[in-house]
């Protein structure tokens, strides 16, 4: 369930303040550099377009992925913060509004776990109940721990039980994973890295061969068979890229 609340959706990445011209210079710029690498033409650009559609893509997905992590992150501090209330005497919902003040302490008054203990606060205040608040904060989210803990404080106000004891399970519960995805992530750090190298070593050797070599590859540009020879070239060096990508992707969702 979602409300028609104007909240951001975190599945979705909402560019910040410049940051989408950076973006879409970024992809102008490899889009410019593969076709004069390859063709050494400025026509090239138009068909090589699509690849730099591909990169911004690419970047926002990258962008709202990083978001999620940090919410996922931020809400798993903010659940412990609620359950210090709930052991305090505090109600439920009054537990999550004085989580608002600890959150801003942490991690500053524009932070996204701000923004939804804001959106919590409003929609308490017009009578929507906390469970589908927290439904709609995990639909946005995507996040999948923060979908965990929705459902299984859902199942608790309804069939009743200790809530403390409960979120504070579900906090550790969240925590695990996040240190479980942290741990991956250092160690997928290295062949991120290596797979980079991979990337840009190509275009290295054949700099460093027409510096040392001038001319060395013109009967590659400007003719049928050259443009067929590099096109080939290009089409190897996607496919190489996509699949490298791909295996990143899969390695990544097999250890979470």
């Amino acid at each position: 369930m979602t409300i028609n609340s104007g909240q951001r959706d975190y599945r979705y990445y909402q560019w910040q303040r410049g940051e989408k011209l950076r973006a879409i210079l970024v992809c102008a710029a490899v889009t410019v550099f593969l076709a004069y690498f390859f063709y050494r033409s400025l026509w090239a650009v138009i068909p090589l377009g699509v690849a730099g559609v591909y990169v911004f893509l690419d970047i926002r997905r990258r962008k709202a992925k990083r978001a999620r992590n940090e919410l996922a992150a931020q809400f798993r501090e903010c659940i412990l913060s609620v359950v210090s209330a709930l052991q305090a005497g505090y109600s439920v919902e009054n537990a999550f509004l004085e989580s608002e003040k600890d959150m801003e302490l942490m991690y500053g008054k524009f932070s996204l776990i701000g923004g939804e203990l804001k959106f919590v606060r409003r929609g308490l205040q017009i009578n929507l109940t906390l469970e589908e608040l927290l439904a709609d904060i995990a639909v946005r989210s995507g996040s999948r721990e923060i979908g965990e803990f929705a459902q299984i404080f859902a199942l608790a106000k309804r069939n009743g039980g200790n809530m403390t004891e409960i979120i504070k399970n579900s906090a550790g519960q969240i925590g695990k994973r996040i240190e479980l995805r942290q741990e991956v992530q250092v160690l997928l750090g290295g062949r991120q890295m290596e797979f980079m190298i991979m990337k840009l070593m190509p275009f290295g050797i054949l700099l460093y061969v027409g510096i040392g070599n001038p001319g060395y590859f013109e009967p590659l540009y400007h003719n049928l068979t050259g443009g067929a020879v590099m096109t080939g070239c290009l089409a190897v060096y996607l496919g190489a890229y996509f699949l490298g990508e791909t295996v990143m992707d899969r390695i990544e969702a097999q250890l979470l």
